[in-house]
């Protein structure tokens, strides 16, 4: 760190020789800053992601609540941090949903310093905007990360029988070469379907059949095969994965799924939270899901199915042009493509749930580019490595070793491969500009948002008792009021206008409460009524998703 200089040195030696209490003082206090310091250099655990955001609570407390939905099996508090201005739901909303996947550690650093960045300098955006901004979803999977056995876990704390053959938790993961870390194994065999990656050996690849390639290795987690039915770590601790177990394209009897859809305390929790939410308008994961920088594709077919695997065509139009705005303001690029398993947060958010819904991981590694000497390898494993090598990051891969294997007492063995968590989660000091940069997206989108407005109201006097009132009700904002998932739904709420009146007035045509479907970005619905009496009425028109426009208008 840079606060151990040469002058700190010096004022080291003086304090020592001085007993003044004040220098004492200003010394240990220096001392508390640079440990303070270095203790957010790294990765913060979710003890540490917990005390930020008390912390951000405490000194927010007029723009903040704090809640914890539940805790989970392993005892971990799911935290609900909400951004206000007043109450709640008096604005709309934006939920951003971290730690989905339990191995990338940046999502949930990314919710914490996106919370942050709104609190100490835009705070402004609270006078329209609420956030709900849920910081970790997978507390158990990341610790695994902080513990003396590192591997990319995914699951809860519950015990699981993945492979179904009535045990719990009977093959786990082990350290081979007792590096602390789990990589792979490969073995020499001819029956194997593994060769070494041409451009770079030390990667693992599937023997290409179409070039006339033939394995030579086989490759497993690293382990044994504990209970040997030829697999290797298949019912590990693998517990419940939040990714897989929400409602959308449930993938049924799939390890980590769960026993069935929001099986477990936290999904339910969350989507019990989210239900009772009618302002959110949008909704951020940060997780695997990228459609934000790889845009989801509308598909006629699919779209059209009893049971929609697409997304719909407006919707499509709103992916690509917000995709553009992630882009340039994130500055990412070459993100790779990611195959969906299924019970994914983001695809409920939209297929489900209805919502505008927006994923990225944030970061991924990127391309190598090579220069004249250097040709960039266009495998992503062998891509990292390059430019891992290129930025002089360490610990990124470990090299390998042969080690002797209980299953397979006549053959070559050795461990190695890419270290876990690095090809998901940038270096630490990275943090900081990647969550500005987000934290600029997010404030973009709320510049988006639906808002209702009345406008362009005229009264005409119609005979000496009667007055008809002509409104329009207005979109404001780029965003529809609903994505077209979002009309196809039973659930979210419509745009809903209000007269009201005295009790001296009637209404001779049109109704006392309307209900509009949706409206457009910058577009708008007129209404009109025949009112019969006078003095004045008050209309009020919106959803909670939208914001409340009210006026109030005088008879002839």
């Amino acid at each position: 760190m840079g606060f151990h200089s040469e002058s700190q040195t010096k004022f080291t030696h003086i304090m020592l020789k001085t007993n003044q209490p004040l220098f004492k003082l200003i010394w240990i206090s220096m001392c508390l800053v640079s440990i303070n310091v270095f203790a957010q250099s790294d990765d913060r655990n979710n003890t540490e992601i917990s005390n930020a955001i008390k912390q951000l609570q405490s000194k927010h407390a007029s723009n903040t609540k704090l809640q914890s939905l539940t805790k989970t099996v392993g005892g971990h508090d799911i935290w609900a941090l909400m951004l206000l201005k007043g109450q709640p739901e008096n604005n709309p909303a934006i939920a951003i949903v971290s730690g989905v996947d339990g191995s990338l550690l940046l999502s949930s650093e990314m919710a914490v310093n996106i919370a942050n960045n709104i609190l100490e300098n835009h705070s402004e955006i609270l006078e329209h905007t609420t956030f709900y901004i849920f910081p970790n979803m997978s507390p158990n999977a990341t610790e695994q990360y902080f513990s003396s056995l590192k591997y990319e876990a995914q699951g809860n704390a519950k015990d699981t029988d993945d492979d179904r053959d009535g045990k719990l938790n009977e093959d786990p993961f082990e350290d081979l070469n007792k590096d602390g870390l789990i990589t792979l194994i490969r073995v020499e065999d001819v029956t194997g379907n593994y060769v070494k990656l041409k451009e770079d050996d030390r990667i693992m690849v599937k023997a290409d059949s179409k070039e006339g390639e033939l394995g030579a290795y086989k490759v497993f987690s690293e382990g044994i095969d504990n209970d040997k039915d030829g697999k290797y770590n298949e019912d590990g601790k693998g517990g419940i994965h939040f990714n897989k177990n929400l409602t959308y394209n449930y993938p049924y009897f799939t390890p980590g799924a769960g026993e069935h859809a929001v099986s477990e305390k936290e999904h339910r929790a969350l989507l019990d939270f989210l239900y009772e939410q009618w302002n959110i308008y949008a909704i951020l994961t940060l997780g695997p899901s990228n459609n934000l920088s790889n845009p989801l594709k509308y598909s006629a077919p699919n779209a059209n199915k009893r049971v929609v695997t697409s997304i719909l065509k407006d919707d499509a139009s709103l992916n690509e042009f917000l995709s553009k705005k992630y882009s340039k303001i994130t500055g990412t690029k070459d993100a790779p493509s990611i195959d969906e398993e299924g019970g994914g947060f983001f695809e409920w958010s939209y297929f489900h749930f209805g919502k505008l819904a927006m994923g990225t991981p944030g970061w991924w590694p990127p391309k190598f580019e090579g220069d004249s000497t250097v040709k960039a390898k266009k495998n992503p494993k062998a891509n990292f490595l390059q430019w891992a090598e290129q930025e002089n990051f360490t610990d990124y891969f470990v090299d390998w070793k042969e080690v002797n294997h209980p299953d397979f007492p006549n053959k070559k063995v050795e461990v190695g491969g890419n270290a876990p968590y690095k090809m998901t989660n940038p270096p630490y000091h990275m943090v900081d500009d990647i969550s500005k940069k987000h934290t600029d997206f997010v404030l973009e989108v709320t510049k988006l948002q639906p808002n209702i407005t009345i406008e362009n109201i005229t009264t005409e006097s119609v005979d000496n008792n009667l007055t008809r009132i002509t409104v329009n009700v207005y979109n404001k904002g780029f965003l529809p009021t609903h994505t077209e998932m979002g009309k196809r739904s039973r659930w979210l709420r419509k745009i809903k206008v209000d007269l009201n009146l005295n009790s001296n007035q009637e209404i001779i045509s049109g109704r006392k409460t309307q209900l509009i479907d949706s409206i457009d970005g910058d577009s708008s619905e007129e209404l009109t009524w025949l009112i019969k009496g006078k003095g004045s009425v008050s209309i009020k028109a919106g959803a909670a998703h939208t914001g409340p426009s009210n006026t109030t208008i005088n008879l002839n």
